[in-house]
């Protein structure tokens, strides 16, 4: 029997924030329902190199029985690379699989779409950051979920399940890549983190 998770990290995705819909709806619950839960949604730079690196410093102290990672799309690639490293329970969203491959093409200046005014540039070395960290991701995964929609625009739904070998898969027949139905599959998704009260 797994401990309830006492800290929580969501991750989003590429040109995404914490002010994503997913993000805002995930941190609303868990305050709502969870108020013992440390949540953290931190922004993440362009930079994979520099996310990890972000990120590890701000759980290096969290326990890691008792900690949870939700990752959205590139997060959901972060959380995978976490989840290999650390053993921690994860909950992946349209996960991204290959974004070394996938990103190659998003090379330059881009904005973010919760506020098309903020721009970063997106580097060619970030390429090489993300294929590195993709060389550390181990399959099976173990205690982790993954939530995949088929009808994903931007993913294929068949390499996602492919790379989530031995989570639990609650495959969508429908959906987009952004789960604008999040809302009605949340409960699965902290069911399956098991959060304290």
């Amino acid at each position: 029997m797994r401990s309830p998770a006492t800290h929580l990290l969501y991750l989003h995705g590429f040109r995404s924030s914490p002010q994503s819909a997913k993000a805002r709806q995930m941190a609303e619950r868990v305050a709502r329902e969870h108020p013992g839960v440390r949540w953290w949604c931190p922004q993440l730079p362009p930079s994979p190199a520099a996310a990890i690196a972000l990120v590890m410093d701000g759980i290096g102290d969290w326990p890691r029985e008792h900690m949870a990672v939700v990752g959205s799309s590139l997060g959901g690639f972060y959380a995978r690379w976490l989840h290999s490293r650390l053993g921690c329970r994860v909950a992946l969203l349209n996960p991204a699989i290959q974004p070394a491959r996938d990103l190659a093409k998003y090379i330059g200046e881009q904005t973010t779409w919760q506020n098309p005014e903020e721009r970063f540039f997106f580097e060619p070395g970030f390429v090489a950051e993300l294929q590195t960290l993709q060389d550390g991701i181990a399959l099976p995964l173990r205690d982790a979920y993954a939530l995949i929609a088929m009808g994903d625009e931007v993913l294929d739904w068949r390499e996602m399940v492919a790379g989530c070998v031995g989570a639990h898969i609650q495959l969508l027949t429908e959906g987009d890549h952004a789960l604008r139905d999040f809302d009605r599959h949340m409960g699965d998704v902290l069911e399956f983190l098991q959060l304290c009260r």
